[in-house]
């Protein structure tokens, strides 16, 4: 039985895409899920999974969510694709705000619970784009990287507590933030849609196929089962870091 079962766990940006797979994991493994997005659907998915659905903005207070969360997987994430000279100043701010600054505060309010508990577990769906760069993607690499940072933080102060804390970095998931980029990408580039998914989402990927969500949640999984690790970044990327 996976270690997961009866406790109760939150995750953001879980009305589709590896949210909503790491909803169906913990769910599945006998966690109490509590799932938190802008879209409404987010109700519909709650319901089938048995869970508790919360339609909440992120970038304002998370004081409205529960507090009594033993595991939280901060996944919510937005993507924008410009040059920086090109790149919207607000755009960039509220980007860093919903995937950095949001997952400081849902950290911040589970922790005395995760504390008082002796057990806790912080899952942040990070990146390779949170370990290496690419070009047009400014604000997504500036947060990844910030979560990165943050989640090794957390993982020191949480340790003498029980908690353990880290990041999952995939490479390209097929999600609809990924399907989204596409044109933009195309624009960018200079190349025609078609050709993005093969010149860029796999070029550098030595497996020559998008990661499953399911997969990710898998590995999320995994780290909720270890005590021992705390502080790293599980890359669950095909080979696209190793270049």
């Amino acid at each position: 039985m996976s270690s997961v079962a009866g406790h109760t766990a939150l995750v953001t940006g879980a009305a589709s895409g590896i949210g909503l797979a790491c909803a169906r994991a913990l769910a599945a493994e006998g966690a109490e899920v509590h799932l938190v997005d802008l879209d409404p659907q987010v109700l519909t998915f709650a319901a089938e999974l048995g869970g508790t659905g919360h339609v909440l903005d992120l970038t304002g207070s998370v004081e409205v969510l529960p507090a009594e969360i033993d595991i939280l997987v901060n996944n919510a994430g937005v993507q924008h694709v410009a040059p920086i000279h090109e790149f919207p100043a607000e755009r960039f701010s509220a980007m860093v705000e919903l995937m950095v600054v949001a997952a400081f505060r849902l950290t911040r309010h589970v922790l005395p619970h995760m504390y008082s508990r002796g057990w806790g577990r912080l899952v942040h769906i990070s990146s390779v784009h949170g370990l290496r760069a690419s070009a047009f993607k400014s604000a997504y690499t500036a947060a990844k990287h910030g979560l990165e940072g943050f989640s090794k933080v957390a993982a020191l102060e949480g340790a003498p507590h029980g908690v353990t804390s880290n990041c999952v970095a995939p490479g390209y998931v097929r999600t609809p933030l990924v399907e989204r980029q596409i044109a933009d990408q195309a624009r960018v580039h200079g190349i025609a849609p078609e050709e993005v998914p093969a010149q860029i989402f796999l070029q550098r990927s030595a497996v020559k196929r998008l990661l499953e969500p399911s997969e990710v949640a898998a590995a999320v999984l995994w780290l909720c089962d270890n005590s021992f690790v705390t502080g790293t970044s599980l890359v669950v990327d095909g080979g696209w870091t190793a270049q």
